[in-house]
């Protein structure tokens, strides 16, 4: 630091902002040259990217989701292996929901065309709404507590985006290719790029035309296989 100072230099752009946030100012504040180059802060934004999303480890995922403070996005068709991988993860998430963190996570509707067009283009057919109705099933008895958003939504599904405050994991998917096998790009926000704002501009657009999951055909089937089997204990001996 005291060569930025008494030499004038100025540091690489993640580290210029990592400075400026133990500070509590904007980067350019400090170093005024780093407004110059919109690519590079754009480029500098990229952490590091997996060729395929089974390469990532397992440690990132809840690295990230155990650092969030202002928010949690989660947007995939199933996001199955969330839960599947990292099996503290939904209570992780149910405590930063407790501490005001805000959870959005939308979900592919299992009965909508595009889940089965998902599954046709994928060649595992059915497999892709059954997975998405199991993930459903995990985080079913999460719906409706304070903090926690749930939505289905119908669009079609161009890349996962989760978001964990200013970092970000982008599974950006391949016609025919399984979810894991595809690509995974991890993002840090940077004052002056343009990257991650273009992800999470995507986010909330799918966001916005998504609908409550309480108003969804898994819902009405859920909430009538639970009264059935609720009555069938009762008649009980």
């Amino acid at each position: 630091m005291q060569r930025w100072i008494t030499r004038d230099i100025t540091p690489r752009r993640t580290t210029a902002h990592r400075a400026a946030k133990l500070l509590g100012v904007p980067a350019s504040w400090l170093w005024p040259e780093l407004d110059n180059s919109r690519e590079s802060a754009s480029q500098a934004e990229i952490v590091t990217l997996y060729p395929h999303r089974a390469e990532s480890p397992d440690h990132l995922w809840l690295d990230l989701l155990a650092g969030a403070e202002k928010r949690v996005w989660l947007y995939a068709n199933a996001s199955l292996f969330l839960p599947e991988d990292n099996p503290d993860s939904i209570e992780i998430i149910l405590r930063k929901a407790k501490d005001g963190i805000e959870i959005r996570i939308p979900m592919a509707d299992p009965d909508s065309p595009e889940c089965a067009l998902r599954g046709l283009e994928e060649q595992l057919f059915d497999a892709i709404p059954a997975r998405v109705r199991m993930a459903l099933s995990y985080y079913s008895p999460r719906v409706g507590m304070p903090g926690v958003q749930f939505r289905l939504q119908r669009s079609t599904l161009y890349n996962s985006i989760f978001v964990y405050d200013d970092e970000m994991l982008v599974n950006q998917h391949v016609y025919g290719m399984y979810g894991y096998m595809a690509p995974l790009l991890h993002l840090r926000r940077m004052e002056g790029g343009t990257l991650f704002d273009m992800y999470i501009k995507s986010f909330e657009r799918v966001w916005d035309i998504s609908s409550a999951v309480e108003d969804s055909n898994f819902w009405r089937q859920r909430t009538s296989a639970i009264m059935s089997a609720t009555q069938a204990i009762d008649q009980r001996p």
